[in-house]
């Protein structure tokens, strides 16, 4: 099965004049002076309260605070959960030309719009400002599961692809999805008969496990820390090619347990579109000196994420890349909508 990285430097071949459109979405900005909000910024989270998201939002939220400097404009974090993303990112829509208002990109929204659960592409209909980090998803269950293992697991979903109530967030098609169907479809799993239920935020899901309404979790690696500290659930793989460190470290990957499969997430920070190349280069600089921060290399050391910044252009570059590599994956998984 062909991996992600495969995917992405066949994939960068096919862009061609495509890329044309995402970058020429700016418009022109003044030669004078440095940018910088005039007005109180939102960040619009397209989740709930308390998941990885949102931490995402509240982190730069923080940066921002203690580096803005006297007489800043507030920065804000809205939720906007539901829909898929989309109530996050019709706020974004309405708003074209306004440099106030940043949002959330990940492989989650590429993965949702090629299975048609959302009918807005983000790094094309917005403005992608910078990727900032990587993380990788894991498949967790209750401490007292009679699933020991991913193994184990797929074992029963051969047998029942029914059996196993799967909980994701924010929606169905996203990253957490596809990357868990993945490794399952490569386990020789029917995929497209798993039980599979979204919730508003990871937060949401894992605690509808721990409450016995869930057989299986599948998250990203921050949004079950907290419980696998307090000894309440099993994580039984990880998606990453190799094993993660910190807390994760005693956690094997769906290779190790004999499953071909690997997979991670960009996630990113856009804006809508029509914002001045200035504007751009503001919040491009803030991402670029927030992903070099002490307070963030400690989160991602904490949540077992990679730091990986991209600035706008090879951002938009890179999205459009992931764009077709999702789009094979998709495919190969029968979840790709007709016609995307």
């Amino acid at each position: 099965m062909e991996t992600i990285d495969q995917g992405r430097r066949r994939a960068a071949a096919m862009l061609g004049a495509g890329m044309g459109g995402i970058l020429c979405g700016l418009a022109a900005g003044p030669v004078w002076g440095a940018w910088k909000p005039d007005m109180n910024v939102d960040f619009v989270v397209p989740a709930g309260p308390g998941g990885a998201l949102d931490q995402t939002g509240r982190a730069m939220k923080q940066f921002y605070d203690e580096t803005a400097g006297p007489g800043a404009k507030s920065f804000l974090v809205t939720n906007k959960p539901g829909a898929n993303g989309k109530i996050a990112f019709e706020v974004l829509l309405q708003k074209r030309g306004d440099p106030h208002f940043l949002s959330i990109n990940s492989h989650g929204y590429i993965s949702s719009y090629l299975t048609g659960n959302l009918d807005i592409l983000p790094h094309r209909d917005l403005t992608p400002i910078a990727v900032i980090q990587d993380e990788f998803v894991v498949a967790a269950v209750r401490a007292e599961s009679p699933v020991k293992s991913a193994a184990d697991l797929a074992e029963r979903l051969r047998k029942d692809p029914g059996s196993q109530r799967i909980g994701v967030a924010t929606s169905i098609g996203n990253h957490i999805h596809i990357g868990t169907a993945k490794a399952l479809g490569a386990a020789g799993v029917d995929v497209r008969k798993l039980v599979v239920a979204p919730f508003k935020s990871s937060a949401e899901s894992m605690v509808s496990l721990v409450g016995g309404h869930l057989d299986v979790v599948a998250a990203t690696t921050p949004n079950v820390i907290a419980l696998k500290k307090a000894g309440k659930i099993r994580v039984l793989a990880v998606s990453a090619g190799e094993r993660l460190g910190g807390l994760f470290a005693d956690v094997p990957t769906w290779k190790e347990q004999g499953i071909d499969s690997t997979f991670s997430s960009s996630m990113g920070i856009v804006a809508p579109k029509g914002i001045s190349e200035e504007q751009v280069r503001f919040w491009e600089d803030l991402c670029r000196r927030m992903s070099r921060s002490a307070m963030w290399v400690q989160l991602a050391e904490t949540n077992q994420s990679r730091p990986n910044f991209m600035g706008h252009r090879d951002a938009a570059r890179f999205y459009e890349e992931e764009y077709q590599s999702m789009r094979e994956i998709v495919g190969r998984l029968g979840l790709l909508e007709a016609g995307k």
